[in-house]
C-alpha cells in the first residue's frame, strides 16, 4: 500500500531533507580535514541512502527498496569496519607466514 495524503508530503519533504544532509556529508567527505572525518562521513552518506530508499519504499508501497536498504547498511557497515581497521592497522586483511 503506497501512502497518501499528508503522509505523502512528510516524506517528500523527509527525502528532500536526507538529500540535503547528503550534499552536506559529500562536503565533509572531500574537505577533511582528517581521515577519520572523512570515514564518518563516508558512513553517514550511506546511512542517508538507506533512509532514502526506506522513505521511497514507504512512499512507493514496494518491500523490494526495504531489502535494498539492508543490503545497502549491511555493505556500509563492513566498509567501514574495513576502514577503521585499516587506518588503525594499516592492514586489512593480516596473513600468517
Amino acid at each position: 500500500m503506497a501512502a497518501d495524503g499528508p503522509l505523502l508530503l512528510v516524506i517528500d519533504a523527509a527525502i528532500v531533507l536526507v538529500a540535503l544532509l547528503n550534499l552536506l556529508c559529500g562536503y565533509r567527505a572531500v574537505k577533511g580535514p582528517t581521515v577519520p572525518d572523512r570515514v564518518v562521513a563516508l558512513d553517514a552518506i550511506a546511512t542517508n541512502v538507506v533512509a532514502i530508499a526506506v522513505l521511497f519504499a514507504i512512499k512507493t508501497g514496494r518491500g523490494l527498496f526495504v531489502n535494498v536498504s539492508i543490503v545497502l547498511a549491511i555493505i556500509a557497515f563492513l566498509s567501514t569496519v574495513a576502514v577503521a581497521k585499516f587506518i588503525t592497522e594499516g592492514d586489512v586483511i593480516v596473513t600468517r607466514e
